[in-house]
């Protein structure tokens, strides 16, 4: 499958193979919290030679009561907000990286189409990671099919984790470690 980006464009390399690369050098590991992306995100991070030594799991929570029920959001969150909001995202990443005991979580939640959700426009995406040092989202707004929206939205989660972990290794230079 032909993957681009939130730009349109196909990364160089592969997302994935980075990521599970620079964890695999820092003995850490990471969990997967997916709606709208329904298990794609786990399955490029696994088409990766080497992952089970990095890759816990992942959980695909696409009914909203299984964000809470199975990934630990807040049912008051999800009553209040919705499933496509960027707390809920955060609380997505979280809840995968406790669950499944890991050092990072990364998750996926938004619209991806064809038609309007709880009045989020298609392509309001919302990825996050979870971390030692706390958790980012980041809003994508995808224009485009379906497809196009749920894959872009694997390689953006995938690079706002490469981001988190590059600081991370910035943080640990800085502290001499």
């Amino acid at each position: 499958m032909e993957s681009s980006d939130a730009n349109g464009e196909r990364p160089v390399g592969s997302p994935a193979a980075a990521v599970v690369h620079r964890l695999t050098e820092r003995a850490e590991t990471l969990a997967t919290v997916e709606s709208l992306t329904g298990g794609l995100l786990a399955a490029s991070i696994v088409e990766i030679a080497g992952v089970s030594g990095v890759f816990r799991g992942g959980l695909v929570v696409y009914a909203t009561e299984l964000k809470s029920e199975l990934a630990g959001v807040p049912a008051d969150l999800l009553a209040e907000r919705g499933p496509v909001d960027p707390d809920v995202a955060a609380a997505l990443a979280e809840g995968g990286r406790r669950r499944c005991g890991a050092d990072w979580g990364l998750a996926t939640t938004g619209v991806a189409g064809p038609e309007p959700q709880d009045g989020k426009p298609v392509g309001l995406v919302y990825v996050a990671v979870a971390g030692p040092g706390g958790s980012t989202v980041r809003q994508l707004d995808l224009d485009g099919g379906r497809d196009h929206v749920r894959a872009a939205a694997v390689i953006e989660a995938l690079r706002l984790l490469a981001e988190r972990i590059h600081e991370a290794d910035t943080d640990r230079t800085v502290a001499g470690v």
